[in-house]
């Protein structure tokens, strides 16, 4: 599917070379070895060198801070196309353009951005975003993770749970999300290595196998009043923030994730001959194909004017939500209906549409499941 100028409202010949060279990047670079990482669990520090050098590391942030100064709909196209590819690689650079630098650059104060914005945009090192608990899931109020005043510092105590970019050896810190004294919700910014900080890699994932999952705990791990990200109490909503971006490029790995679907299917039906004929001439398979292209379209309009309000400085909470819930949704039924056309052939691992109907299913769980995206919407609609 080809986007330019003429039929496409949002974008322009900047956000259109920008998709070439990264689908290029993600064509050469990641798909010879997108199957092997995810069959062997491996997160590649090499890859994310390389997308570093390609500016894909902080691309939204100012040149002061390292960044490549462009609008949020760039950072999302450059998701969309590695996703296309491969949803791993794409998760890391989601997590930590949204989740990761988002906080500091949004909340942080100017000394903070300073310090450590400028090496998170090389691809060397990588950031994380401690939410997530055993025990607080979509209820993200219901953090037990605690830091308690000693002295001029904190001490935090606690876990967290599926914290994506949180193990590898180029993450460099991590923005935890606390309880401090009158329950209060606040975060700091923890650097690594620290005393008493643990952090598990988790492996056996159906999904993003190549991505770095991880485990923390947290054993008196003590930070300065400096190292606080924004006011005490003001924790939910950095957070909540934060996650209004991060559903946008998780829409955004939904979008491509379809469109590589899609591709795939469509080249497989026009191959792939019985009776006689491609199986892309049977109405029954023809009709599929053009209910996915449909749906990628009308994905695609919903996730760019909702990064259009965003870069225009409009409220998009609401639009953010939409896009994420249905470019999540679009992913699982495209993916669905490739397989099927895929037939027997679309459940072995030899052929790359196995990977993708894996790692669609996590995009209607993370950064808020489905179910909270229509309870985002509903009480948008004051429902």
């Amino acid at each position: 599917m080809t986007l330019n100028n003429s039929n496409f409202p949002y974008i322009n010949d900047s956000h259109i070379m920008l998709r070439n060279s990264v689908r290029d990047f993600a064509e050469k670079e990641i798909k010879p070895i997108a199957r092997e990482l995810d069959e062997k669990e491996i997160f590649s520090t090499e890859l994310c060198k390389k997308m570093g050098e390609l500016g894909l590391f902080g691309m939204y942030l100012p040149h002061k801070y390292g960044g490549g100064d462009t609008d949020y709909l760039s950072y999302i196209i450059a998701v969309e196309e590695l996703a296309r590819v491969d949803g791993s690689q794409a998760a890391t650079i989601a997590a930590h353009n949204s989740l990761g630098i988002g906080p500091i650059y949004n909340f942080g104060t100017e000394e903070q951005r300073r310090k450590y914005l400028p090496s998170l945009c090389t691809g060397d090192y990588i950031w994380a975003f401690g939410l997530t608990e055993p025990n607080a899931g979509s209820d993200s109020r219901g953090t037990q993770t605690f830091a308690t005043k000693s002295g001029n510092d904190y001490l935090i105590n606690g876990s967290k749970i599926f914290i994506t970019n949180g193990s590898s050896k180029i993450c460099s810190g991590i923005t935890v999300q606390t309880k401090t004294d009158d329950d209060e919700y606040t975060c700091f910014i923890l650097e690594k290595p620290s005393d008493g900080l643990v952090c598990n890699t988790m492996h056996g994932k159906l999904m993003w196998r190549a991505t770095d999952t991880a485990e923390i705990f947290f054993n008196d791990c003590k930070v300065g009043k400096d190292c606080m990200l924004g006011e005490i109490g003001e924790g939910s909503k950095i957070m909540l923030s934060t996650l209004d971006s991060g559903r946008l490029s998780i829409a955004a790995m939904g979008l491509g994730l379809a469109q590589g679907a899609f591709e795939m299917a469509l080249d497989y039906a026009k191959q792939r001959k019985q009776f006689g004929r491609p199986i892309s001439k049977f109405q029954a398979v023809s009709f599929k194909l053009s209910d996915m292209a449909m749906k990628i379209e009308l994905a695609r309009n919903l996730l760019y004017k909702a990064c259009w309000l965003k870069d225009s400085k409009k409220d998009f909470s609401m639009e953010s939500a939409m896009a994420k819930l249905y470019c999540s949704e679009i992913a699982k039924e495209v993916a669905d209906e490739a397989v099927q056309i895929f037939g027997g052939y679309g459940l072995m691992k030899e052929y790359d549409i196995e990977r993708f109907y894996r790692d669609q299913r996590l995009l209607q769980i993370g950064e808020g499941t489905s179910e909270i995206q229509r309870v985002v919407i509903s009480r948008k609609l004051n429902c």
